[in-house]
């Protein structure tokens, strides 16, 4: 049977300067990182090129390699193979390389949806997150290849429009939660945010790019996180800590760390989150501002209290108490500005309600309700869910009950898992009073919440 040569692949092979033999081996890399083995060689792209066929993955594979070496994405379709790509691969589970490696795993996880493929409580293998933490502690810049010829040239108010999109999406965010802006972001970095970082400009406006880009990445890895889709939450996170790289941010890498701490944290996943926070505090020891270390040791003094390590996590605090203290003493980025007395009392009732201290608890838990922001709103939900889990601590049963059912009437419209885990864990715990009218009042009144709230 006659084949057509296929014409469309031997072009972009072509422009790509890609020979048979080197193709094959990108492919098996690719294939490699994602847990497959391929046993394509260079007769196996010369099939390709003949006209033969070739398995859908394959394909996937065969099209990254190729955007990886052309610093823009392919698809099969791109390359012949119409038919090919019912689904994206996950990719951004390993440390890129290179730049180009790194936007590649940024645009693949923009395709992908957190309601789909919903993973619970996985994260990625320890080994592959401890390898893309070293592999960023030992990192150095990769520096920024300004001025490219033939290309779009990027200015400063191409950074300010990415700067005010960053700002309104953490404004929906801290408002409504995760679930409500991650889509509409998802497309706005994918199409208006990585086309920027592949076009030319100046040193100047490319550190201010690359700040800004960086920004809205860890707000993408953060929405998901808040949706509850960890897996996919941790691979945006470690595809940005790759790109904190590029210009050496030291201290934005520094809270991506503290952002998987985070999780980990959230995830009853205790080791890991102690040693992510403290890497996060030796990533940025001496590039960091006080009021950043501040918030890094608050979670390591979170991840220890999980643990139940009292003497460890009385130290973290009182660290980061030192460190607050000096937070007005040097100009932070407005990624931060978030991190006042309000959050840092909010760390530590956590800390306290985790290691069974209900009176401190409920002291910090009411001085960070008093002081959060109302902006806020998700923080302020969890504080007062904090507030109530201590009050129960205590014994009081009666002004538990009040402070979260005050939450969740404030807090009904986040599209927050993490916010409807506060809320279940707290009707857990009062299980035991299951046969009191007023817990069978609050229940009805989660119920309700929850229904309006996938009817919206």
């Amino acid at each position: 049977m006659h084949r057509e040569p296929n014409h469309r692949l031997a072009a972009v092979m072509a422009e790509a300067g890609a020979s048979n033999k080197g193709l094959a081996r990108r492919v098996k890399d690719i294939a490699a990182r994602r847990g497959v083995h391929l046993g394509t060689t260079h007769v196996s792209v010369q099939r390709w090129l003949d006209g033969g066929g070739i398995q859908p993955q394959t394909a996937v594979f065969l099209a990254e390699a190729l955007s990886q070496k052309l610093g823009r994405r392919i698809t099969p379709s791109d390359l012949g193979f119409p038919g090919t790509a019912p689904a994206v691969s996950a990719g951004g589970a390993a440390y890129a390389r290179s730049l180009p490696e790194a936007l590649g795993h940024l645009d693949t996880l923009t395709r992908l949806r957190p309601e789909d493929g919903r993973s619970g409580a996985d994260l990625l293998p320890e080994g592959d997150v401890n390898s893309a933490v070293l592999s960023w502690l030992v990192s150095r810049s990769d520096g920024l290849a300004t001025d490219t010829p033939g290309v779009r040239r990027v200015g400063m108010r191409d950074v300010a429009a990415m700067r005010t999109a960053a700002e309104m999406f953490m404004h929906l965010d801290f408002k409504f939660g995760g679930g409500h802006g991650h889509k509409a972001l998802r497309h706005y970095f994918r199409e208006d945010v990585l086309p920027l970082l592949k076009a030319s400009y100046s040193e100047r406006v490319g550190k201010a790019l690359f700040e800004a880009a960086t920004e809205i990445a860890q707000l993408l890895a953060w929405t998901a996180y808040d949706t509850g889709n960890h897996t996919l939450a941790n691979r945006y996170m470690i595809a940005t800590l790759r790109l904190t790289q590029v210009i050496d941010d030291r201290m934005m890498g520094a809270r991506i760390l503290t952002n998987m701490s985070h999780q980990a944290n959230y995830l009853g996943q205790a080791p890991r989150a102690v040693q992510l926070a403290r890497a996060s505090l030796e990533g940025g020891r001496g590039r960091a501002t006080p009021r950043a270390m501040a918030l890094f040791a608050a979670h390591e003094a979170r991840a220890l209290s999980t643990a139940q390590d009292r003497t460890a996590a009385a130290r973290a605090m009182n660290e980061a108490e030192r460190y607050f203290e000096r937070a007005d003493t040097a100009d932070d980025p407005d990624w931060l500005s978030y991190m006042d007395e309000a959050e840092l009392y909010g760390e530590f009732c956590h800390c306290f309600r985790d290691l069974g201290q209900g009176a401190e608890a409920v002291r910090f838990a009411e001085r960070a309700v008093a002081i959060t922001d109302p902006r806020y709103a998700r923080t302020l939900g969890f504080c007062r869910m904090v507030l109530a889990q201590s009050q129960l601590l205590n014994g009081e049963l009666e002004a538990a009950l009040g402070t979260a059912t005050l939450a969740v009437e404030n807090g009904d419209a986040l599209q927050s898992a993490r916010f409807v885990r506060y809320v279940t864990d707290f009707q857990r715990e009062v299980s035991a009073h299951a046969q009191n009218p007023a817990v069978q009042r609050f229940n009805e009144q989660v119920r309700d919440a929850l229904a309006e709230l996938d009817e919206e």
